[in-house]
């Protein structure tokens, strides 16, 4: 059994004594009644949750007995934070929920209400569910909603809200989630659910069964099974996309900027419906290739939980402003945080007071609280806060008090910084044993039952965890990776194409009145902020969904006139001006990319994106990585970044710092130099993002926004028309290839640069051309996938390499594509010309550490002279 485990507390051993010392009760009340005379719970359902609980208490034992034979590799378990069984309870099956690691319980009850829902209707043990039954928030369906003068008004306080808001009317001969508890407490492989009887009444339903398919998942993550349901044996996760549960990773609470911007998209999908401009769940991402559902409904509400100590990160008080933010601007985000409070980061204490202090301090966020030893209790506020959020379409904070019983893993001995009376302090409340003395209080179960229920699934969770033991693992890199980030060119160019077909024929009308009677192509040549403006208005007449935003992109048009003019023709719920924090502008792509729109992001500045860049490496390129392609944020994020502004700046508008994105797994990189480069590029990360849900990076030259000119001033040379819609095809950059250009004979030499690197090369190739050196110049154009065939095709061509790197020695550009040759084999000359390990200094002095195009013809005539 797995109570031979044993734990820091002895809780199995505590909690044993103490169900067998529970008194019996008076009398037996009927599991169809409330559990107590004003109680929102029955007997039943109370009975339910007890057995999520003891699920996922078993599930924390059997994880430290895979962890004692070397078969086990998670250990952080649930125990003392069962509680939140009551707030599954308290939402509906539909309403997305990004989970803390310590949601064993909450995810048990999930997976029950999903298959509940889920059960066929056309046999006799599976009903139809009742409008009262369907509700599993408490809430009545939309056709029987109270009167309006009984809703409870924004700022009435807890004394004062209706019954209807509280959602405490329950069907005291309810089913639970629609189908009765007799019928949800079947055996597992012909055994019995439990053995024990009531004397003179019919076996108690439930016990393990309902839950059995969620154990499996969570024994599968721990064991690291390729077959578990979400991350496929990459990391322990609650997540499963049937679930409406989305994997996250973070233990800091950098899930919440996310679930900000999933609100802040359901609420927007939510108004489209009302406005008839898409029916069902069917609203279309985009008018081709890659066109998805919304996938929940339209009055769902987004619940994200976390710890109390993450209450004071960054990303949490990002996620919290946000929503504060859009509240007071009257923008409403149906959001449901919920701060599962145990006291406790690891050893360190939150002060007694704080936490609440901080969430009731929060502007424009209802804050709701509830003792998490008490399942009455919590069901009943948590029913509260979301029929709230969910009514109101406004964001609330559940605060939830817990415990946290053996340890914080299985490693953590916490003797060595908490006294034996906090610990015994801790183990009085424990969660499991107050629902089991509510039940044997109430006369629904004796101690001895419950134990017998304890000990079951005991039994079946180990029966489950050494089934799962011999699943196979990942067992190579391929494996490993195929969920990383899916690349199908051939789609993305069908995207492309369809695209063009539908600006050239359908949607031609369209497109030339957005363009005001003069589409882009007849504009004449185009700087490279004209050419991208072009195609983002391009993008926003091809894909419904897409949406611009950042900081001062709307109204202004952008710190440098890129976004100039779109949101006068595509309207402010399109484009739009967001507060000034780029881990909520971030956020707030993620949650979009979520929800089924087609987010891009700006990120004002390069050096502003290290504020927030774990949004794009923790959050974003991890998602189809830890859900196996379940669930996707599809994004291009906006960056205006590199060097070379004149007269202005210094290194936050000067930045050259590259090497964390090309550090992300699957993260794609693009850096158009020139305008004709810019439209075709953004168009694929466009499809790309629509297509197979990548997360793109699209850096702009900052420098070259306006420039027009190549080699002297007034020859245009770097200005280029825009291409007609029938064009968009033969100019199709797939993600990954480079330019080259051919200066003179072009077989002395290769550069191999990209950014303002590709026209400072340029204007050296014309110097070296003078002096009868023909040289190729590669544009990358991608910093991730670098484009490692056409690296080396270009460089064996003339066995000759300068690499123009206008990042860093150290960590640049330069050293990938070094790298790149090497690996291949490459076995010519090779130089580097890069900038210096230095941020970019204040006026003349950065041309002391930047790289300049005399640099760049001096490198070239030492690499030709050996």
């Amino acid at each position: 059994m797995l109570s031979d485990v044993t734990t820091p507390q002895d809780l199995d051993d505590r909690f044993r004594e103490t169900l067998a010392a529970l008194p019996a009760a008076q009398r037996r009340r009927d599991p169809a009644d409330p559990v107590t005379d004003d109680a929102p719970l029955t007997g039943a359902r109370l009975l339910e949750l007890f057995d999520a609980q003891v699920t996922s208490r078993q599930l924390d034992l059997a994880g430290r007995w895979l962890r004692s034979f070397g078969e086990g590799f998670y250990t952080i378990g649930s125990a003392g934070h069962e509680g939140n069984a009551a707030v599954a309870a308290a939402l509906r099956p539909t309403d997305p929920a990004l989970l803390h690691y310590r949601s064993g319980a909450f995810y048990c009850v999930r997976a029950a209400q999903a298959a509940a829902d889920t059960a066929p209707t056309d046999t006799p043990d599976a009903e139809p569910a009742t409008d009262r039954q369907r509700a599993t928030d408490g809430q009545q369906p939309a056709d029987r909603q109270q009167p309006a003068d009984r809703q409870q008004a924004d700022h009435g306080q807890a004394g004062d809200r209706d019954q209807a808001d509280r959602g405490q009317a329950v069907d005291r001969d309810q089913a639970v989630d629609g189908k009765s508890a007799t019928d949800r407490g079947q055996a597992i492989d012909g055994k019995p659910a439990t053995d024990a009887e009531p004397a003179g009444s019919a076996p108690l339903a439930g016990g393990f069964a309902p839950y059995a398919e969620a154990a499996r998942d969570v024994l599968r993550g721990m064991v690291a099974s390729s077959q578990e349901p979400i991350a496929g044996g990459r990391h322990k996760v609650f997540g499963r996309a049937d679930l409406n549960v989305v994997p996250t990773t973070s233990t800091i609470a950098s899930h919440l900027p996310r679930a900000v911007g999933m609100g802040l998209a359901v609420e927007r999908l939510r108004r489209l419906d009302s406005a008839g401009r898409r029916t069902g769940t069917e609203a279309r991402v985009g008018s081709g290739a890659g066109a998805a559902h919304a996938p929940w409904p339209s009055d769902a509400i987004v619940v994200c939980s976390f710890g109390d100590a993450s209450v004071n990160h960054a990303s949490a008080t990002a996620a919290f402003n946000t929503a504060g933010w859009y509240d007071h601007a009257g923008l409403r985000i149906p959001v449901l945080f919920v701060c599962e409070d145990n006291g406790l980061g690891i050893s360190v204490r939150s002060p007694h007071g704080w936490v609440e202090a901080t969430l009731r301090a929060r502007p424009g966020i209802r804050y709701f609280s509830a003792d998490g030893a008490d399942p009455v209790q919590t069901y009943a506020v948590a029913t509260e806060a979301a029929a709230w959020v969910r009514r109101h379409r406004r964001p609330g904070v559940l605060h939830l008090r817990t415990v946290r019983l053996m340890g914080h893993a299985g490693a953590d001995a916490e003797s060595a910084y908490r006294s034996a009376a906090e610990l015994a302090e801790d183990l009085a409340r424990d969660p499991v044993v107050a629902t089991a003395r509510l039940l044997v209080d109430a006369g629904v179960a004796s101690g001895e039952e419950l134990l017998g229920r304890y000990d079951e699934t005991g039994w079946q969770v180990r029966r489950l965890a050494e089934e799962v033991l011999g699943e196979p693992k990942l067992a190579s890199a391929a494996d490993v990776v195929a969920a990383l980030a899916p690349r199908r060119p051939v789609r993305v160019a069908r995207a492309v194409a369809d695209a063009a077909a539908r600006a050239s024929g359908p949607g031609a009308a369209a497109r030339e009145e957005a363009f005001g009677g003069k589409p882009p192509e007849l504009a004449g040549p185009l700087t490279l902020a004209q050419s991208i403006n072009a195609a983002l208005a391009d993008g926003l007449l091809d894909h419904p969904q897409m949406a611009v935003f950042g900081e001062d992109v709307a109204a202004k048009g952008g710190v440098y006139g890129v976004t100039k003019g779109l949101r006068d023709r595509f309207g402010a719920a399109r484009v739009f001006d967001t507060l000034l924090d780029e881990t909520s502008v971030l956020g707030l792509g993620l949650g979009a990319g979520l929800a089924g729109m087609l987010p891009v992001p700006e990120i004002q500045y390069l050096a502003y994106l290290h504020n927030a860049e774990d949004q794009l490496r923790g959050e974003a390129a991890t998602m189809q990585f830890f859900s196996r392609g379940a669930f996707r944020n599809p994004m291009v994020v906006r960056v205006a970044g590199l060097a070379y502004q004149e007269g202005f700046g210094g290194h936050f508008h000067n930045d050259n710092s590259v090497a964390v994105l090309r550090d992300v797994p699957g993260l794609v990189v693009a850096v158009p130099a020139r305008p004709d480069d810019a439209a075709p590029m953004l168009r694929t990360c466009l499809a790309s993002a629509a297509v197979d849900g990548s997360v793109c990076v699209f850096l702009e030259p900052i420098a070259l926004y306006h420039t027009r000119d190549l080699y002297a001033d007034g020859d245009g040379e770097w200005l280029a028309g825009y291409p007609e819609p029938g064009a968009w095809v033969a100019g199709h950059v797939p993600v990954g290839r480079a330019r080259v250009y051919q200066v003179g004979s072009a077989d002395d030499l290769t550069i191999i640069t990209f950014g303002n690197g590709v026209r400072m090369s340029l204007r050296a190739a014309a110097v070296l051309a003078e002096e009868g050196v023909g040289t190729r110049v590669v544009d990358l154009r991608w910093l991730a996938p670098l484009p490692v065939a056409d690296i080396i095709r270009e460089s064996s061509a003339t066995g000759r390499v300068l690499v123009v790197d206008e990042t860093r020695r150290s960590g640049g550009v330069g050293e990938g594509v070094i790298a790149a040759l090497v690996d291949a084999g490459y076995v010519g000359a090779a130089r580097r010309v890069a900038g210096v390990d230095s941020f970019v200094p204040l006026g003349p002095a950065a041309r002391q550490v930047l790289v300049s195009a005399e640099a760049i013809t001096d490198g070239a005539r030492t690499l030709l002279a050996r």
